[in-house]
């Protein structure tokens, strides 16, 4: 099983880049590979093939850009990535498309493939893995690695037409023997424990996780979870009361077994039509009460009595302490909101400084807190009152044309000074990425409003 693979030595993310994909309608990148810009904190040596010199990654990159610019985007485009890879063999219909979701505001983009391409380093090896999709199948798929510098080719994939590479040649014809038009040959190797596969899907499976706000349910419970276990409750628990929240536990509860069978026969009868539904499970514990510290001890609290920022932060520990303890990657969407600013600060520099990240975890974000990016963060976290909590480097911009396509492009192509009063230009429109808001207009349409509301 993929989840009993062991990832030794160092992984990092390098690039991803995507087309056709959600609001981009043309070809983008996203680099952590750090440039001659990176703050020397921010450069974390990876090895990436025998023998070889290191390649300096960064571990963080944060996105800015105006609401509805394709921010969050960028994070969905990499889980869509990574939710073909896991699930295009397992969960797909035999018979059925692959769910594409390309460019759409416009007709010849809405019928052209989607293309998806990560180059990683996986046990110190790198690798590089792409495929193009439309809504029927799967066009083409390679994998390929660098164990001494030279692409070394693992498969390469037209339609159903699969070259596999040199090594296990014969699980790879028994490979494609399971293979559909709609599943990813990486997809399927992994049901069949392909052992030079088997890694790179593993990472897909295990060292990518979006953090967004559909998912703050199962990362509130992860992170409850973690805090019950003997290995990482201690540091769960001093996560937990670094945000001066006055949380000292939190205790898990069972669905009623009744209701739980009442409800489970209720999604049977919704998709009774549909075959390939999944069987419902409703096994999961809940959350019940977090435990606050209070005059005479500690004092039990429903969790639906808590603020949003309480609940927003609960679900941030896990991930970040479990990305951190592997080594792995985090796409974290608005990693500021509800949050404070000197907690986003924190968690920023957890990844940033070595030693709090031995493993070269990664966290990719979005965010509108824009303080992240300027000097009135330098000198917040202790230690670092020489360098700027996030590089110039591993600041990103979305920005939408008039046609709604998204473009990606970094601070870096902009050329910014070392001493560059970034947050303040930022917001003074000279990099583009912000809203174009008409003050003016705005102060029209209020006065009208109140002129109308007293006539009425």
């Amino acid at each position: 099983m993929a989840s009993d693979v062991k990832l030794a030595g160092s992984s990092a993310l390098l690039s991803f880049r995507a087309e056709n994909v959600r609001s981009f309608r043309d070809e983008f990148v996203l680099s952590m590979v750090a440039t001659t810009l990176a703050e020397p904190e921010a450069r974390h040596p990876v090895a990436w093939r025998e023998g070889g010199a290191k390649v300096d990654v960064l571990p963080v990159a944060g996105l800015f850009g105006a609401n509805a610019s394709g921010k969050s985007n960028v994070l969905r485009a990499m889980d869509d990535m990574r939710s073909f890879v896991v699930s295009s063999f397992r969960r797909g219909s035999p018979t059925g498309g692959m769910p594409q979701r390309p460019f759409r505001l416009d007709q010849a983009s809405s019928e052209k493939p989607s293309r998806f391409e990560i180059d990683l380093v996986l046990d110190g090896i790198r690798h590089q893995y792409g495929f193009a999709i439309d809504r029927a199948h799967v066009i083409d798929e390679w994998a390929v690695r660098f164990p001494k510098g030279r692409p070394v080719t693992l498969f390469s994939r037209e339609d159903m037409d699969v070259s596999l590479g040199s090594s296990e040649r014969a699980r790879g014809r028994s490979i494609i023997e399971l293979l559909r038009p709609n599943a990813l040959f990486l997809s399927t190797a992994a049901s069949a424990n392909h052992p030079q596969l088997l890694p790179l899907y593993s990472w897909f499976e295990r060292c990518l996780l979006l953090a967004e706000a559909r998912s703050r349910d199962r990362r509130q419970l992860l992170t409850t979870k973690m805090l019950n276990d003997p290995h990482h409750g201690p540091k769960v628990l001093e996560f937990l009361r670094e945000a001066d929240l006055g949380i000292q536990g939190a205790s898990t509860g069972e669905m009623d077994p009744e209701f739980r069978d009442r409800l489970e026969r209720a999604v049977r009868i919704l998709f009774e039509e549909d075959s390939d539904a999944p069987e419902p499970h409703f096994e999961e514990p809940f959350i019940a009460q977090l435990q606050h510290r209070g005059a005479h001890g500690n004092v039990d609290f429903d969790i639906d009595e808590e603020s949003l920022g309480t609940l927003v932060w609960l679900g941030m520990v896990g991930p970040v302490i479990k990305t951190l303890s592997e080594g792995s990657v985090l796409l974290a969407d608005e990693l500021d909101a509800s949050l404070h600013p000197i907690l986003v600060a924190h968690l920023i520099s957890l990844f940033q400084d070595p030693e709090t990240n031995p493993g070269q975890a990664q966290l990719i974000f979005n965010s509108h807190d824009t303080s992240i990016m300027g000097d009135a963060t330098v000198g917040r976290i202790e230690g670092r009152s020489e360098h700027r909590l996030v590089g110039r480097d591993q600041l990103w911009f979305t920005e939408k044309a008039n046609d709604g396509a998204t473009r990606l492009y970094p601070l870096s192509d902009l050329a910014p000074r070392k001493d560059e009063a970034i947050e303040r230009r930022y917001l003074a429109g000279r990099y583009g990425a912000t809203p174009i808001v008409s003050r003016s207009r705005l102060g029209t349409m209020a006065r009208e409003l109140a002129h109308g509301h007293k006539e009425g």
